[in-house]
């Protein structure tokens, strides 16, 4: 048995908070009132569920590992939590009725990227979110222009959000301990983006590009979507790297793309 938990442990990427004092600073931050319906992605063993539950109305938690399933059942008899034996990278969040949804979670660092670009597909049902990452990640989503850490993560996140890092938190606040430190990030979708996008998808596709060969000048990046004098037309210098770029440039780039399509 001990053998299973532990591939369990590597294969979901499990590092459980144990630190109550940290715990407790967390509640503080996401603040929770009677009336929310709080989704919990990745509860572990409910260092964060059981303390939390007290304070709303409902809490809906989504786990994949059916040992952890069985001990948050056995563990907390409450009317008010709801427990869903899935992943979360597959989930439907839409089925839920209330369409102002706040999002909590210790987010397992192998699937937190795909997985916060899955979530943004519901940005209009969600009201903010505060998930525990590794603080590389969360650097990464709240860097700005001409940093080494602005990327991909970057623009599709502040495109339609608002970020902020919250807390860092140490190694020693788990079990088993990370390699590395790790930190709280709220997001916040926004109502109204901030820079009109004609095509979705197309913003995806120019971001993607524009940065999958950080070393190459938007010109060479863009190449099989945009001309040199395509990107002058949009009143950006096609020789500068993707990172030097603001999200309102990206914005017109998709934009231009579109048009021409």
């Amino acid at each position: 048995m001990q053998s299973d938990s532990h591939y369990l442990k590597k294969r979901f990427s499990q590092n459980f908070l144990q630190d109550k004092s940290v715990i407790e600073k967390i509640i503080n931050i996401i603040n929770p009132e009677k009336n929310d319906h709080l989704i919990e992605i990745g509860p572990g063993k409910g260092a964060l569920t059981v303390p939390i539950i007290k304070f709303v109305k409902k809490i809906d938690v989504i786990e994949i590992d059916k040992q952890l399933v069985k001990l948050l059942k056995d563990n907390i008899d409450d009317k008010k939590l709801t427990i869903h034996e899935y992943d979360a990278l597959k989930f439907d969040y839409s089925k839920f009725k209330n369409r102002n949804l706040r999002l909590i979670g210790n987010l397992p660092y192998n699937i937190s990227t795909p997985l916060l670009f899955y979530l943004l597909s519901y940005k209009n049902i969600i009201k903010n979110m505060f998930f525990m990452l590794q603080k590389e990640v969360v650097e990464r989503i709240c860097a700005r222009p001409g940093t080494k850490e602005y990327g991909r993560l970057s623009v599709m996140i502040q495109h339609c959000c608002e970020v902020e890092s919250m807390l860092e938190i140490k190694p020693d606040a788990f079990y088993p301990s990370p390699n590395v430190d790790s930190a709280i990030v709220k997001i916040t979708p926004l109502s109204k983006t901030k820079y009109k996008l004609i095509n979705d998808e197309n913003f995806k596709t120019i971001v993607r590009e524009a940065f999958s060969q950080r070393r190459k000048t938007i010109r060479n990046a863009l190449k099989m979507f945009l001309n040199e004098d395509d990107i002058k037309a949009a009143g950006i210098d096609a020789n500068v790297r993707a990172e030097k770029l603001e999200i309102k440039d990206f914005v017109e780039l998709s934009n231009l793309y579109q048009v021409k399509n």
